[in-house]
């Protein structure tokens, strides 16, 4: 296979798993809430992505860097919904 082939298999794999957390993100913001989502998973995860934009980084492959640099926006974004509307459950049920 010559590079080109490679280059496209990193972006299909980058737009797949990339867009794998949309469906998740508009529940979350059209719910208002992500009780069934776990905040340690989501920590643990945003972590390992932040590995790979170091490792994408350093080894120079946009594929990586980028889908990984979308990817934790979008599941930071998941986290901190997450956390603003439990804080908000939490304040209307007392």
């Amino acid at each position: 296979m010559n590079l080109l082939n490679i280059e496209f298999f990193g972006y299909f794999a980058a737009i797949l798993t990339t867009a794998a957390f949309l469906p998740q993100l508009v529940k979350t913001l059209k719910t208002k809430k992500a009780d069934d989502v776990s905040s340690l998973t989501l920590i643990m995860f945003i972590c390992g992505v932040g590995s790979w934009i170091i490792y994408g980084y350093k080894i120079s492959s946009s594929p990586i860097l980028v889908a990984n640099i979308i990817t934790f926006i979008l599941n930071l974004f998941i986290l901190i919904s997450k956390t603003y509307y439990s804080k908000i459950l939490d304040r209307d049920n007392k």
